[in-house]
């Protein structure tokens, strides 16, 4: 029988220095970013492999992708809340039968969605105008698989697996990169599709058995069956996480997607500045994978998490310099090594844009530490700021510069925004200064 690593789960959130958390969050950041690499290599190639109107497709598979998927990060969010509350309670056995509930649950629904797909791949093909049928199906079957996957996930999170976890994202990055390019070379667009799908089974079989072998750790139990409470809040919960993520989803795609409105024939080369600046919103989302349990753990035994809190921003710090320093110094260079000098045009709009996806990572890292202390205040907040982005965007009428600059002042102010809402609340439950909190932790005294 395989049982966790004993260093791969931490016994209480608000043990060790900050140099602990850094060394436990430091695998789940660069995981992160080996991810978000190899997803910027993958588009690139595909642009070398596929036909322009094939790479145009291709792009309109991955929004697909990213809509139908996106109920799986709510789920993420859902998950970790209840894992961390029963092992933070000592109800593990009951935490073990939920989990099996719940991988019964996801092959039911993997099971309808597949009868689903195959009912409307190609209705949605026909409006799309341009995938096959084929390459439908399989991204959309891919994106199911990636929810189920989220599952499995959320229960390495919230069991603090982040050595499994880490492993997983490299997984997932390695085999979706061999088996996307591979088959994109031979069937070209539904090849890239079916690898999607691919990648994504196998990722997902690996997340089930270390999901599994993390829950097998049974001690006493004070729970025979999941309390109704609990029931309404996970409902409760993913309700919040669904609404807040596609928010954040909206957020980071609102300028490509208005610009691509207004002024399609600048389209390509701002998504191309786009794609190079949003990668730190990915690499936010990964750091959040160790925040979003450790803050939820930290809530639950009655303390705040501002110290893990402030290391996830401390990670973020770092590529978002990296980023800031190469659209301060050579944009050009950027684009044209990784995208070729076609699309140039829009590097204009890479500094503005940069500090506007350095703003918004924020933002994502502070939602997720929300989300995680069951802050529901955090999705009208985000309503109000994709609203505003969408205002400030329609202004600037499709001039790529203007346009990031326009997400740049909407982006900075929700930021802002964002964090004096989060310290407001923070002493209203709290009652200490940050500065206090954070020493306090830090020296074992809170």
């Amino acid at each position: 029988m395989e049982t966790p690593e004993p260093d791969d789960v931490t016994s209480d959130a608000s043990a060790g220095t900050l140099r602990d958390d850094v060394v436990t969050a430091l695998p789940v950041a660069i995981a992160g970013l080996v991810a978000n690499a190899t997803g910027v290599i993958v588009t690139i190639l595909l642009a070398r492999v596929l036909t322009t109107q094939g790479y145009g497709a291709y792009a309109q598979l991955v929004g697909l992708f990213l809509v139908v998927s996106m109920p799986g990060s709510a789920l993420i969010v859902a998950v970790v809340r209840r894992t961390a509350l029963w092992r933070t309670s000592g109800s593990h056995e009951a935490l073990a039968l939920w989990a099996t509930k719940m991988h019964r649950r996801m092959w039911w629904f993997l099971g309808v969605w597949t009868a689903i797909v195959l009912a409307i791949s190609f209705p949605v093909a026909h409006l799309l105008a341009k995938p096959s049928p084929v390459a439908v199906a399989g991204m959309m079957l891919g994106a199911g698989v990636w929810v189920v996957l989220c599952v499995d996930r959320g229960f390495l999170q919230g069991s603090r697996g982040y050595r499994a976890l880490s492993v997983n994202l490299l997984i997932e990055a390695g085999v979706r990169t061999v088996t996307v390019l591979a088959f994109a070379v031979v069937f070209k667009l539904p090849g890239a599709a079916l690898g999607v799908l691919i990648g994504e089974a196998l990722t997902a079989y690996h997340a089930r058995r270390v999901s599994l072998s993390a829950l097998r750790g049974v001690t006493d139990d004070h729970l025979a069956v999941t309390p109704p409470s609990i029931r309404r809040d996970l409902v409760i919960d993913l309700g919040v996480a669904l609404v807040a993520l596609a928010l954040v989803a909206g957020l980071q795609n609102v300028d490509v997607i208005l610009l691509g409105r207004l002024n399609p024939h600048a389209s390509g080369s701002y998504a191309a500045v786009s794609t190079v600046c949003k990668g730190l919103v990915y690499v936010a989302v990964a750091i959040a994978g160790y925040l979003l349990p450790e803050a939820a753990i930290s809530h639950h035994e009655g303390n705040h998490g501002l110290r893990q809190l402030s290391v996830a921003i401390g990670l973020l710090s770092l590529p978002a310099v990296a980023l800031l320093a190469a659209a301060t110094f050579f944009p050009d260079t950027i684009i044209k090594l990784v995208f070729g000098s076609r699309y140039l045009g829009a590097e204009s709009a890479f500094l503005p844009l940069a500090g506007a996806m350095a703003c918004f990572s924020i933002t994502v890292i502070l939602s997720f530490y929300l989300l995680a202390h069951g802050r529901h205040w955090i999705a009208p907040l985000l309503g109000l700021g994709l609203v505003a982005a969408g205002v400030a965007i329609e202004t600037a009428h499709g001039a790529p510069h203007a346009t990031a600059i326009s997400d740049l002042l909407v982006q900075a102010a929700l930021a802002l925004a964002v964090f004096l809402s989060f310290a407001v609340s923070h002493l209203r439950n709290h009652g200490v200064p940050f500065a206090g909190g954070l020493a306090s932790e830090e020296f074992g005294i809170a």
